[in-house]
């Protein structure tokens, strides 16, 4: 028997942002691997087995009532503090969009989390861990991998760089809590290395800072460059063609991005976020703050051998989190909860 499965997103509607990535790779997993067990629809209002939430639009908060939702997951990408740093929403409304995001949230049987830092915090919003589960990301294989030499070779070639040119790279939405500030500072401290930063304004003016960052935009330094939003093909280019991944932001919840240029084999470093620890812990360079990522990056341009460690590094991360391991995992899940609707 096959069970019935209705997905709820309006994440690909708005490109260059990781709700949309994951949602795009989970659906690709169970089309790829888990076609014969589970039967998918999308945005449907029918009768279902399992009502799987990624996004809280109002009108899916709406259907949540209805008694053909079956069991309603909910997939939490964010808290109410985390929307802060990333959308300018007006102080007085902050407490009502924190209200309803948590009141979404309790109205599903079950959350599903891709960081396990976010389970005490949905308990301090009185959420019941028992119904919580941790589920990590994880993105395609065949749409991230490592390029040979040669084909990184004409890939650099293609975006206009040098054989001897250092490249640090970044990819997100240009907004305040992903530290474009310090990447823009790393690039005007070190003239002598390209900083490329790809992604743009996925919610326009409504992103926090939108002024301010595209100001920055205008004015980068002749060794950066923002590339705008790009497609996943052209990321991969990117990656492959970078010496050094870097993201700098001061919150994230399971950052796509980062399984991205694991997959491509590509070293990492990362602002140290306490919840990377229980994730991505050992694949990745910590650095504290502005100082530590200045330092690292320097070190690393001039010690190939070091950047050659973490890139092994940055493989293993990838062979953690492969799809081959994260569908049989969703596939349990899912039938827990069929296995919960008819009890």
């Amino acid at each position: 028997m096959t069970i019935k499965i209705t997905m709820f997103s309006s994440a690909q509607k708005v490109a260059g942002q990781g709700v949309g990535s994951a949602y795009s790779e989970l659906i690709r997993l169970l089309k790829t691997y888990l076609k014969t067990d589970f039967e998918l629809h999308f945005n449907d209002y029918h009768a279902t087995d399992i009502s799987h939430y990624h996004t809280i639009d109002p009108q899916f908060y709406l259907s949540t009532f209805s008694k053909k939702r079956g069991r309603k997951i909910g997939y939490v990408h964010f808290l109410p503090e985390t929307l802060q740093g990333s959308l300018k929403i007006p102080h007085f409304l902050n407490p009502l969009v924190a209200k309803y995001v948590i009141g979404f949230y309790k109205r599903m049987d079950q959350l599903v989390v891709v960081n396990p830092s976010f389970i005490p915090q949905l308990q301090s919003y009185g959420l019941d861990s028992k119904k919580i589960k941790y589920i990590p990301n994880f993105v395609s294989q065949k749409e991230f991998y490592p390029c040979s030499q040669r084909q990184r070779a004409h890939i650099r070639q293609d975006l206009g760089l040098k054989d001897n040119d250092f490249v640090v790279f970044g990819d997100g939405q240009v907004q305040k809590r992903k530290g474009i500030d310090d990447f823009y500072k790393l690039a005007q401290h070190n003239p002598h290395i390209k900083f490329i930063w790809a992604g743009g304004f996925s919610f326009g003016a409504l992103t926090d800072g939108y002024d301010h960052y595209k100001q920055l935009i205008k004015t980068a330094p002749v060794n950066m460059m923002f590339t705008g939003i790009i497609s996943r093909d052209k990321l991969n280019d990117y990656l492959n063609a970078a010496d050094l991944f870097l993201l700098p932001s001061f919150d994230e919840l399971f950052p796509m991005s980062v399984l991205e240029a694991f997959n491509t084999h590509t070293p990492v470093l990362l602002r140290d976020l306490e919840l990377y620890h229980n994730i991505i812990q050992g694949y990745y360079q910590p650095a504290d703050n502005y100082a530590d990522m200045n330092q690292i990056i320097r070190h690393l341009a001039s010690n190939p051998a070091d950047l050659q460690q973490l890139a092994l590094m940055a493989a293993s991360g990838a062979n953690y989190y492969s799809e081959q391991h994260l569908s049989q995992i969703w596939k349990e899940f899912y039938w827990q909860q069929y296995k919960q609707k008819k009890r």
